[in-house]
């Protein structure tokens, strides 16, 4: 993927203040980025975490309201319980992935007749949706980076139906130190969901590739 230079200074609103959220925050922080970081329970809830990342707090509604781009670092379960005009007209980072034992029986996810991302994109119909951050476990996406160039970098996968959304994706990719695969469409995000050979593995962008083309998708 050909990246833009101009991709700085984004403003993110970061929805889920979880392990996923608070390390988007400090890395996306640390890139110069503004962050603001929210959950269900409201900023008091969050009172510590200023300082551990840097980012500023808010309520779920200030966060998305606040972000260019709005990541949904939240159980897939509970994506539904967003209005979906809370994010309409922004480009959401859905970093969620489908575990059963958590997220309860899905059958269109079960049966695959859908993707996670798609029961996403289904109800954010007035968002656009790009797959990302889904695929690294934090603490190696806080420990693995490392300056471009190196033949050993590790890749990560995107995918989304947008070309320049998922431009200023990757840019945060390049800048947390990781080389990046476009894996296609939204729908193509199947292809590095759980239980994949792309999913959570240390792979270069040539082994990454390979994964990805390895993998099945809905049809």
């Amino acid at each position: 993927m050909s990246l833009s230079s101009g991709v700085n200074n984004m403003k993110i609103g970061i929805i889920g203040a979880g392990v996923v959220g608070r390390a988007m925050a400090k890395l996306a922080v640390k890139a110069g980025h503004d962050v603001m970081l929210s959950n269900s329970r409201g900023p008091k809830s969050m009172f510590s975490l200023p300082h551990a990342t840097g980012c500023a707090l808010g309520t779920v509604e200030e966060a998305a309201h606040f972000g260019d781009m709005v990541v949904l670092a939240i159980p897939l379960y509970a994506y539904d319980a967003l209005p979906s005009s809370l994010l309409a007209g922004k480009l959401v980072v859905d970093a969620c992935n489908y575990y059963p034992e958590r997220d309860g029986r899905i059958p269109e996810l079960d049966q695959q007749k859908q993707t996670s991302s798609g029961l996403i994109a289904l109800h954010f119909a007035q968002s656009h949706i790009v797959k990302a951050f889904n695929a690294i476990p934090m603490n190696e996406l806080e420990s693995d980076g490392l300056p471009a160039g190196r033949p050993e970098r590790r890749a990560l996968p995107v995918a989304g139906d947008r070309e320049s959304d998922k431009i200023s994706v990757a840019a945060l990719y390049e800048q947390f130190g990781f080389d990046v695969v476009d894996a296609g469409a939204l729908s193509e995000g199947a292809r590095f969901e759980r239980g994949t050979p792309a999913y959570c593995k240390p792979l270069n962008r040539e082994a990454l590739t390979a994964a990805l083309a390895a993998a099945s998708v809905p049809k």
